[in-house]
């Protein structure tokens, strides 16, 4: 290993304080792109989230056909025109398509292709050729579509799409990825595409489609698409992205003296449950909506240093909604007096590493004893944490790991050492920069 891939993290010289901004929510980002690449006519988009995963989708559209003309904004923001592929459908691209670690681009696509007559090999970093794909080829098979191998669970996978059917699909999990690839697929098929979920997941393909012109009925487990049904151009203003905000929420709360305003963030309720977790930890945190940017609500978090916190019990039916924020939350609940009990958690073995794993290993390593009794992951924690020295943390490549363990030394007493902290570009490049702007 280099010493060019070990970034050293050192505490925070004073309390994190003042107001801030997060880059854009990474979902509604790709969706924006997605959505405006099918689209017929050219769709206004601003707040797009400047990432390693956002662009793994912009290189997709272009290659399948659309005009992507979007330009860096003085915020850090991309902002400008896509001009979508529309009725004509997208073009049959010259090679395979990277998707770089992005599993919303891989698996968006999978069902933006599986209605037209083109052959697309999808394929990805090596994080992403072992994630999952079944889950998504599955019922896009069972409308119709065709995907080569027949039957893979790993990229690279081939789709040759053309002539679906409606279908109405009960999903083995909830996820909003599936959910979405089913009813991009559905409005293409002659008839109403229905799919059913066992617990709510992230709503914002169903919040933004009727932006472009595709009406859908939605519930808090299910959705459905009449088709056909052919987008038109809209014009999508993207808000902060909650999961970023999570962390700068963290790092107050466990950092003495902390108080801070996060300004502009998403609060669409199924991105938020994480503010809801750290309440019923005790943590002294606040919501207030100030607009809306379409049908997706925004405003400001708030979070003030909490000495005193409580281990608490988070249910199965509410782990969808935390999924991307299971790391940090777990670092503030190594921090609380109590046992933290995350249920049905298996989903975190299958993101972009073993997270479940990963967050085990690291707060050993920290001397906070955390388990897992079958799917559910126990943390018993300790008030009076203190981290020792020289710590070495890896990020496994994956960005939520690299801010958690960075936590552990900016809101500590210890520098520590994290392997391949880039990580972080894939969803806030300027993460490190932001909240030592606070601790100024």
């Amino acid at each position: 290993m280099s010493a060019s891939d070990i970034t050293v993290i050192n505490p925070l010289g004073a309390p994190v304080r003042g107001s801030t901004h997060v880059p854009g929510d990474k979902s509604i980002s790709h969706r924006a792109v997605l959505f405006s690449a099918m689209a017929e006519g050219t769709s206004r988009v601003s707040g797009v989230l400047d990432s390693a995963d956002v662009r793994s989708s912009i290189g997709a559209v272009r290659a399948l056909g659309a005009q992507v003309s979007l330009e860096k904004q003085p915020d850090g923001s991309l902002a400008g025109g896509i001009t979508g592929w529309g009725a004509a459908g997208p073009s049959q691209p010259e090679e395979p398509i990277d998707c770089g670690n992005s599993g919303t681009t891989v698996r968006l696509l999978m069902g933006i292709l599986a209605p037209w007559p083109i052959r697309a090999t999808l394929t990805g970093d090596a994080s992403l050729q072992k994630r999952p794909m079944r889950r998504i080829t599955a019922p896009l098979m069972k409308m119709g579509a065709h995907f080569e191998p027949a039957g893979q669970e790993h990229l690279p996978i081939t789709v040759a799409g053309g002539g679906l059917h409606p279908i109405t699909y009960d999903a083995p999990m909830a996820s909003a990825q599936l959910k979405t690839a089913v009813l991009l697929a559905g409005m293409y098929a002659n008839g109403t595409t229905t799919l059913n979920e066992p617990a709510p997941s992230r709503n914002h393909t169903e919040l933004m489609l009727p932006e472009y012109g595709v009406a859908t009925t939605a519930g808090e487990r299910t959705a459905s698409v009449t088709g056909p049904a052919q987008p038109q151009a809209s014009e999508v203003l993207v808000p902060g992205d909650p999961s970023s905000a999570a962390f700068l929420v963290c790092a107050a709360v466990m950092c003495p003296g902390s108080t801070i305003q996060v300004e502009n963030v998403s609060l669409n309720t199924a991105r938020i449950g994480f503010t809801r977790t750290l309440e019923r930890m005790g943590a002294e945190v606040s919501v207030s909506r100030t607009g809306a940017a379409g049908k997706e609500p925004y405003g400001i978090i708030e979070a003030c240093y909490t000495p005193h916190l409580r281990g608490c019990e988070v249910p199965a039916e509410k782990i969808a909604g935390i999924i991307d924020e299971i790391p940090v939350l777990a670092l503030v609940a190594a921090h609380a007096h109590g046992v933290t009990v995350f249920r049905q958690v298996n989903e975190l073995r299958v993101k972009e590493t073993d997270r479940l794993a990963a967050i085990i290993d690291g707060l050993d390593k920290l001397g906070v004893d955390a388990w897992c009794e079958g799917d559910d992951l126990y943390i018993e924690g300790q008030p009076d944490l203190a981290v020792p020295e020289g710590l070495q943390f890896d990020s496994l490549g994956d960005h939520r790991l690299a801010m958690t363990w960075s936590l552990v030394g900016l809101t500590g007493k210890m520098p520590v050492s994290i392997k391949n902290f880039e990580a972080v570009g894939v969803s806030y490049p300027g993460f490190l920069t932001d909240i030592e702007r606070l601790a100024r």
